[in-house]
């Protein structure tokens, strides 16, 4: 036998890692009081408790206290009550907390690293070499900007009381996600571990206890699906931070709409890991390994979707199989592991359910020959072929160590099959061809896109999704911002308006001419497809002009035309800028027209009618000034790797600014929107109408493109709740009543488009605080990193 004949045939040996510090500690913890309130340890109001089992075996760990609704509001009144001494600390105060918990954490690195294996059935390389040292590393980040939040962000305060609800696959990752930044903020924190793993949450808490938080500033509530419920439906919370399933997510924007509640969702995935032909295969068959076996599959981010390039698609089909075969399936303590056990029997059962269905809908789905370990929630890696793109394991997340491969003939082919999804997590692309990679990523609807690698992560680069993924970002700045408010009050409450109040109020003057205003769809003034109209009254009560009455046919129009219209968002930054400058100086040519007219519709003295006019050019230049100014980042993470933090336009956004300031309201909204590339469907004014409909021939000669900007007429209470509905529509601003604004967000759930609603409240244009926080609104972040080095 040759040297290579015995290295094929070598055989790894049990390398185990003892679970004796775990069981100790499993053993002398009073688990009947494990919820973790105002900086005491107690049993749940009721007595009730919930098992959690060993995946690799299947045996009871233990009984943890199932927190009650009137436990979350205990823990609830416990944050609110450590709040403002917390929130009003010194951001060297709070530093001083979050690096001791980094401390602690290390001290008990192993520990926390056996227990999350025990409990998740997570293999113990990845707990102690991925898993643990990154949610150290996410404490210590995050104390930097604890310290310097107030030179960072100075118009922000913390958001208040953040409920916080995390999943099973990366129990101690996930809650350092999150109340790390929370924590740097000043924010205090109620926090719910998944049911399946709550361990790590309850050693965690006994690191804080030792690490002097003050009480009531983290509160750890186990639980299940009852317990996330009263911490979303809890009034006293501020923002909810949620990570987990797509469907979950959705019933949380439903019930937190209206609610003025802050909302981060970091939701389901289905990642699309792409092979160029002229990839190392080696490598990319390495970094599959990675991508959709690590954590067996249970990643919201996994690149279950393997596109291959036809002309390798056979060598690298061969390869994956070789390298399948070789997969070490076992016990999560055994250094030796590849893959362990699912985290619970339901979860076994939903994937092998998805697997017989896929094959039943024509996919070929193949597993090595080995066999399973006798007990425990094992199941054998599987590589789907011939799979269509609408096979159930193509469109679904599986969340088990399935991969689904498809094949494509060019770049064009692969970037329209990774984007047919209705998620938009993560991709992973490889080629030698660094033009290649970076030209193809900014075109996949992914909130992160690795090149030449997969699941890389780091505290300093955000982490989130695009459409159904969720919103939000986690880590680095854009993750701190989710944990923030503007400092500045509220406005003052928006009254309800009738259609009542847009009807004939006695004698008005007979127009000579029609003076009926059109729709502005695609560049052309049309008139509404309903064919009516309703009359505009100036501030006497006198009739104005007439404007249409835009219905829900309109808006499809101007959605598609805002769609179809792909030359704006693929304009430089530079000629955006160019445009919008133009667009401010021709309005600044007809400003006595415009000013003219908002006197008239409003009432406003000629000096504050000029001035709104004025501010209104003021603003177009600013926007037009930031389009090529309003950049990413690169982030350095301690890895041989850049993170290119790109800036990237929403897509398609309706905005309805509302009646005060009609004319500065809507060039507010829509500036900092075409100033990122995005395209907009417009609901202004109903009172005053006549002020948008004037921009039209201002709009035709400043070289906007059809279909950038397009106006709709009507009843805005009527006209967004169409725009909440369409799929079409990636975000929605909205400033109007309570009701209007709380439909939006319920009606949004259908596609999780990116809704910003003033909850309600007027807004002063007149301030330039806005300019920033509405460019903000106007990009979706995503992190493509870029290794380098051999």
């Amino acid at each position: 036998m040759n040297i290579l004949e015995r290295f094929h045939a070598m055989e790894y040996g049990p390398a185990p890692e003892s679970r004796e510090e775990a069981d100790l500690w499993l053993g002398s913890r009073d688990f009947s009081k494990s919820l973790y309130i105002a900086g005491e340890w107690r049993a749940a109001s009721d007595g009730k408790t919930f098992e959690t089992r060993d995946p690799a075996t299947g045996k009871v760990l233990t009984k943890v206290s199932e927190a009650s609704k009137a436990d979350v509001d205990a823990a609830v009144a416990a944050a609110q009550k450590a709040l403002p001494k917390w929130s009003a600390s010194s951001g060297f105060d709070r530093a001083k907390v979050l690096y001791a918990i980094g401390r602690g954490m290390q001290r008990h690195q192993r520990l926390l690293a056996v227990l999350e294996s025990v409990d998740n059935g997570k293999p113990i390389r990845e707990s102690r070499d991925v898993d643990v040292p990154l949610a150290i590393r996410h404490f210590l980040y995050h104390a930097g900007w604890a310290q310097t939040l107030d030179k960072e962000f100075p118009d922000q305060k913390a958001v208040g009381v953040v409920g916080q609800i995390i999943p099973w696959n990366f129990p101690l990752l996930m809650l350092a996600w999150k109340i790390a930044p929370a924590l740097a903020a000043g924010c205090t924190v109620v926090l719910k571990p998944a049911e399946f793993t709550p361990l790590t949450a309850i050693l965690f808490a006994e690191i804080c206890e030792r690490a002097g938080v003050p009480k009531g500033v983290i509160n750890i509530v186990p639980g299940g699906p009852e317990t996330g419920e009263a911490i979303v439906n809890q009034p006293g919370i501020d923002k909810i931070a949620f990570t987990g399933s797509s469907e979950v997510g959705k019933i949380i924007r439903r019930e937190t709409a209206g609610s003025g509640k802050k909302l981060s969702l970091e939701l389901g995935g289905k990642s699309a890991f792409i092979v160029f032909e002229d990839a190392d295969l080696d490598s990319a068959v390495e970094g599959l390994v990675d991508g959709i076996w690590f954590n067996q599959g249970q990643v919201c981010c996994a690149g279950s979707r393997l596109l291959v390039q036809e002309s390798v698609a056979d060598a690298l089909i061969a390869k994956v199989k070789q390298r399948m075969s070789r997969l070490r399936v076992g016990a999560p303590l055994d250094k030796n592991t590849d893959i362990g056990p699912l985290v619970d029997k339901t979860q076994l059962e939903r994937v092998k359910g998805l697997v017989s269905e896929g094959a039943a809908q024509g996919a070929d789905c193949w597993q090595p020959d080995f066999t399973l370990p006798s007990s425990g929630y094992f199941v054998l890696p599987t590589l789907a072929t011939g799979v269509s793109p609408s096979n159930i394991l193509a469109q679904e997340e599986v969340f088990g160590p399935v991969l689904a491969t498809m094949t494509f003939r060019n770049q064009d082919e692969a970037i329209e099959i990774a984007n047919n999804t209705r998620y938009g997590l993560a991709a992973s692309i490889w080629s030698e061809n660094i033009n290649v990679a970076l030209h193809v990523a900014p075109q996949l609807k992914a909130g992160v896109v690795w090149i030449n690698g997969t699941n890389m992560f780091d505290a300093a680069c955000g982490f989130g999704g695009y459409r159904e993924s969720g919103f939000g970002r986690e880590g680095g700045r854009e993750g701190m911002l989710e944990y923030l408010a503007p400092k500045a009050a509220p406005g003052a409450e928006i009254k309800p308006a009738s259609k009542a109040g847009f009807q004939r109020q006695g004698d008005y003057d007979i127009l000579s001419i029609d003076r009926t205003a059109k729709l502005f769809i695609g560049g052309k003034q049309v008139r509404p497809d309903g064919n009516y109209s309703f009359p505009v009254l100036d501030k006497k009560g006198k009739l104005a002009g007439e404007s249409g009455q835009g219905n829900r046919k309109d808006i499809r129009d101007a959605v598609a035309a805002a769609r179809a219209c792909k030359a704006w968002g693929e304009a430089t930054a530079y000629n955006r800028a160019q445009v919008l400058y133009y667009f401010a100086e021709n309005l600044s040519g007809r400003a006595a027209e415009f000013a003219a007219r908002l006197a008239q519709l409003t009432g406003a003295a000629p000096q504050a009618a000029r001035a709104e006019v004025d501010l209104s050019i003021e603003r177009l230049f600013y926007h037009a000034g930031m389009s090529d100014k309003f950049e990413g980042r690169v982030h350095q993470p301690p890895s041989r790797a850049v993170t290119l933090a790109l800036n990237e336009p929403v897509g398609v956004l309706g905005v309805v600014p509302g009646d005060d300031a009609p004319l500065l309201g809507l060039i507010s909204m829509v500036a900092p929107a075409l100033a990122m590339g995005n395209t907009v469907v417009a609901v202004p004014s109903a009172r005053s109408p006549l002020v948008a409909t004037g921009l039209y021939e201002v709009i035709e000669y400043s070289d906007i493109p059809a279909g950038a900007i397009n106006i709709v007429t009507g009843y805005p209470s009527e006209l967004t709740a169409v725009l909440a509905k369409h799929d079409d529509v990636d975000g929605l601003w909205v400033v109007a009543e309570a009701d209007t604004c709380t439909y939006a967000e319920v009606e949004s759930v259908g596609n999780l488009k990116r809704v910003w609603t003033s909850n309600g409240r007027a807004i002063d244009w007149t301030s330039d605080a806005h300019n920033d926080t509405f460019l903000r609104r106007a990009v979706e972040i995503k992190n493509v990193w870029v290794p380098y080095g051999d």
